[in-house]
């Protein structure tokens, strides 16, 4: 049986398959309290179709958006979102940690 992040690899290569352009997010480090572990996947086409999870909430949506302009340019982007003290208005995770996410086109 598949666990869930073979699934969100399966679809991604699937997805890709089928002629869909492709981004993986992947959680590549976490501090603290973090909603997801390291290894974490979200796919998304360039519909902004997604599966998988490598955070939640606010944070998701700003990995697809993310993603729509590494699918768009094919250039590689880290991500880093945390606690936003100095704003109430950034993205952050309120669980008090932070995480990086790596977003990259597949070919």
């Amino acid at each position: 049986m598949l666990n869930r992040e073979d699934n969100v690899l399966s679809a991604a290569e699937a997805w890709r398959k089928s002629g869909r352009d492709v981004a993986i997010a992947t959680v590549v480090e976490t501090w603290g309290s973090a909603p997801r572990p390291v290894g974490s996947h979200l796919v998304i086409d360039s519909d902004g179709n997604f599966l998988g999870s490598v955070s939640g909430g606010c944070v998701e949506g700003a990995v697809v958006e993310e993603a729509a302009d590494v699918i768009a340019t094919g250039a590689p982007r880290m991500l880093e979102f945390g606690v936003a003290d100095e704003t109430a208005w950034r993205v952050g995770l309120s669980c008090g940690g932070r995480i990086r996410v790596y977003v990259e086109k597949l070919n």
